[in-house]
C-alpha cells in the first residue's frame, strides 16, 4: 500500500509566483483549476484577495479585514484549467509588483448538501481533504454539511456578504474557542459562532445564530479540510523557546510525514500574527520570508522556520512561533510525502 494516496501533491495545493504587469494576463503552471484562490503582493501595501469557485472569481474578500466581499471586475477575471486570468487591479496585477498565489483544487462548481439542518452547495475533493462549502445564514443554533466523509481538522468561516471576523476552529481548540484570521488576537470563547454544544463529524459541523457564521440572510462561506496522510497536516504544537544552538535548525521540530510546500502559523494563546511560509518565494533553508495572513503589509524577513523531509523546525524564540510553554495552531500542506511510491516501492524523500 502507498503511504500517501496523493503521490504528487502539486495537483491539488500549489503556490505560484508572477509578476504583475498593470494590464491582463493568464497565470498558468498551476496543475489545475483552483477552485479556492488566495493572492498576496509581496512587495506592497495591499490586502490579501480570496476568491473562491462557488462565489465567483470576481468575489473578492480580504483576509485581512473583517468586511464583506466586494465585485472586483479587473481582479481575478476567471478561473482556468491550468490557473486564472487577471485584470489591471492592483491588488493581483499591479505593474511592480512581485506576487505570490496560493491555490487548492475543490470539486468544481458544486452540488447541493441536506446532511445538515441547513441546505448547503458544497464543491469538494474527498482525495485531498478539501471542501468549500456555502450556504444562506439562518441566525440560529444550526448544522451545515461540509461533504468531506471525514471529520474535519480545521474550518475556516467568513460572512461573505455581510461584516464579522473569519472564524477559524482547528482540532486542537475546545468548541466553542476559535481564532481570527484577521486579527492578532488570542483563540477566544464565541458561543454564538460554533454554539456550545457543537458538533463536528464525518458529515456536519454546527454553528451559531452571531453574524460571523450564521447571520441571517447573509452568504456565508467555509473552507474545510481533514487530514490527508503524507498530503496534509493540521494541528498544534508547543513552544520550547529554543533556537538549537549555533546550527539554527532549531530542537522544536514538528513532524508533518511530509517536505511541507505551505505552512501557516498561529500563537493560540497571546497576541500574535498569523504567519504564512512556502516553498517558493525562498526555495531554501531557512524558510525567511513570511507574509501576515491578517495585515496588509509586504513580505518580510523572519528565519523562523527549516523545511526537512517530514515535517518543519523552529529556529527562533519569538513568540510569534516558539515561547516557551504556549501552544500554536498550525496547516501544512506537502511539496513532497516522507515516503513516496515508485511502482510498488516505497522511495524515502530526500531532504532539501
Amino acid at each position: 500500500m502507498a503511504y500517501s494516496t496523493i503521490p504528487k501533491a502539486s495537483l491539488y495545493m500549489n503556490t505560484k509566483l508572477y509578476n504583475g504587469n498593470g494590464g491582463t494576463q493568464s497565470i498558468t503552471g498551476i496543475n489545475f483549476q483552483p477552485d479556492w484562490l488566495w493572492i498576496k503582493t509581496r512587495n506592497q501595501t495591499e490586502s490579501h484577495q480570496v476568491v473562491d469557485v462557488l462565489r465567483g472569481s470576481t468575489k473578492v474578500i480580504n483576509a485581512n479585514a473583517n468586511s464583506g466581499e466586494n465585485t472586483q471586475a479587473n481582479g481575478v477575471t476567471s478561473f482556468d484549467s491550468d490557473g486564472f486570468n487577471v485584470g489591471n487591479f492592483d491588488g493581483t496585477n499591479d505593474s511592480a509588483a512581485n506576487l505570490v498565489a496560493w491555490n487548492w483544487k475543490a470539486g468544481g462548481s458544486g452540488a447541493a448538501n441536506t446532511n445538515g439542518s441547513i441546505s448547503s452547495t458544497v464543491s469538494v475533493n474527498t482525495t485531498a481533504g478539501f471542501s468549500i462549502v456555502k450556504w444562506t445564514g439562518s441566525g440560529a443554533n444550526a448544522t451545515v454539511g461540509h461533504g468531506l466523509g471525514v471529520k474535519p481538522a480545521m474550518i475556516i468561516v467568513k460572512n461573505a456578504t455581510g461584516t464579522g471576523n473569519w472564524r477559524i476552529w482547528n482540532k486542537n481548540l475546545g468548541l466553542p474557542q476559535t481564532l481570527e484570521l484577521n486579527s492578532n488576537a488570542a483563540a477566544n470563547t464565541s458561543p454564538g459562532q460554533f454554539n456550545s454544544s457543537a458538533t463536528v463529524n464525518s458529515t456536519v459541523f454546527s454553528v451559531g445564530g452571531e453574524g460571523d457564521t450564521n447571520e441571517s440572510g447573509s452568504t456565508i462561506i467555509a473552507y474545510c479540510f481533514s487530514e490527508i496522510q503524507g498530503y496534509s497536516k493540521m494541528g498544534a504544537y508547543m513552544g520550547n523557546g529554543s533556537t538549537g544552538g549555533s546550527s539554527g535548525i532549531g530542537t522544536n521540530f514538528v513532524h508533518c510525514g511530509f517536505s511541507p510546500a505551505f505552512v501557516l502559523i498561529k500563537n493560540g494563546q497571546q497576541v500574535n500574527d498569523w504567519l504564512m511560509f512556502d516553498n517558493k518565494r525562498q526555495g531554501f533553508n531557512p524558510e525567511n520570508e513570511a507574509l501576515d495572513a491578517n495585515l496588509t503589509s509586504a513580505e518580510r524577513t523572519t528565519n523562523y522556520l527549516n523545511f526537512f523531509s517530514n515535517g518543519f523546525g523552529l529556529s527562533s524564540t519569538s513568540g510569534e512561533v516558539n515561547s516557551a510553554g504556549v501552544p500554536y495552531i498550525f496547516q501544512a500542506f506537502a511539496e513532497n510525502p516522507f515516503v513516496a511510491t515508485s511502482g510498488t516501492t516505497a522511495v524515502p524523500a530526500t531532504a532539501r
